[in-house]
């Protein structure tokens, strides 16, 4: 490449792809991790404490003509300023020559949509396919994600949301209304308002305490735990951990190091599947209508790797200056 690698700025990514658009491939990157083939290591740093974190997530696969390093942060202040707490870039090399061929500066795009792309496989596959009612608990990009790639799978009809800030759970619900005005958006005051009754739960915050009790949780009910990436954080209380009867998550490996299940002792980080098995068909995702299941994430770098190959796929072809982003790529309003 001659001029140095090509770059690509958020709202052109946003123009160019959504979360629809990447569901397959992340589907078949997810498998291929569980088949044991390439790597994903992740590192996690937090340099403004509580109020700024930063994720490290590279990958590579066997076959695949580049490999990808992530550098994802989330910082308060940036908020404050108006913009996305979320920035970064996935820098994107030739697999053949190490030589770099792009950066992807997409303010958390490509993560938010990957994440929930690996929400919708995770509902296929292991919520029960009668599943009316959704709780979300948390009102940022990827509640508002998650639902929409949930609704895409399930018969949903109520969505009952509950978040610390009024405002932000009236953008969402406003959001939600404007996607999916078939579905009914309730705004309730407690976590546990959320839970009970749900058939499907989206955890989806940067809780350092649990927020979830086992209690709340009916037989039958499934849970997408996406908020808890890093070992400070949980959603999810050790109780129900210890009391699901199924869990599911994208990696063995790195959610003994990050998120809800690494604060449990050893003997109680129970681990039935990774997802990309239960893809595979080679683990089952739900046996029973009456179990508890979880599918808990804490993102992978193979589902950014998937991503990033699309987005340049779609960036590469011609463009309409100044194109508006489809409405499945639009993030909920801040």
């Amino acid at each position: 490449m001659t001029g140095g690698p090509a770059h690509f700025g958020p709202d052109e990514i946003r123009a160019a792809v959504g979360y629809p658009d990447v569901l397959e491939p992340v589907a078949a990157a997810l498998r291929d991790y569980s088949r044991g083939l390439g790597d994903s290591p992740v590192a996690v740093f937090a340099p403004a404490g509580p109020d700024g974190d930063v994720h490290v997530k590279s990958a590579w696969l066997p076959g695949r003509r580049i490999f990808t390093v992530k550098v994802a942060s989330w910082f308060r202040e940036r908020a404050r300023q108006g913009k996305t707490a979320g920035s970064g870039v996935i820098a994107v090399f030739d697999a053949s020559t190490g030589d770099i061929r792009a950066l992807l500066e997409d303010e958390h795009h490509l993560s938010d949509i990957r994440t929930a792309a690996a929400g919708a496989l995770a509902a296929r596959t292991m919520a029960r396919r009668d599943s009316h009612v959704l709780g979300v608990i948390g009102s940022g990009t990827q509640a508002y994600l998650q639902t929409l790639a949930i609704a895409d799978e399930l018969p949903l009809r109520t969505v009952r949301v509950w978040g610390r800030r009024s405002s932000r759970v009236e953008a969402l619900a406003g959001a939600l209304h404007a996607r999916r005005p078939d579905l009914r958006i309730v705004a309730v005051d407690s976590p546990r308002a959320a839970c009970e009754g749900a058939d499907v739960l989206v955890t989806a915050t940067a809780s350092t305490e649990p927020l979830v009790q086992a209690a709340w949780l009916a037989p039958g009910t499934h849970v997408n735990a996406v908020g808890a990436d890093d070992p400070t954080k949980a959603e999810l209380s050790p109780e129900l951990l210890t009391r699901a009867d199924r869990i599911v998550v994208d990696s063995r490996e790195l959610t003994s190091l990050h998120g809800d299940l690494s604060r449990l002792p050893e003997r109680d980080r129970r681990r039935h599947a990774e997802l990309g098995e239960v893809l595979a068909g080679t683990a089952s995702g739900r046996e029973g209508d009456d179990e508890i299941t979880i599918c808990k994430f804490v993102g992978l770098g193979v589902q950014d790797l998937a991503t990033a190959e699309v987005a340049l796929d779609r960036l590469g072809g011609p463009r309409a200056p100044g194109a508006a982003a489809p409405a499945h790529a639009r993030e909920v309003p801040r």
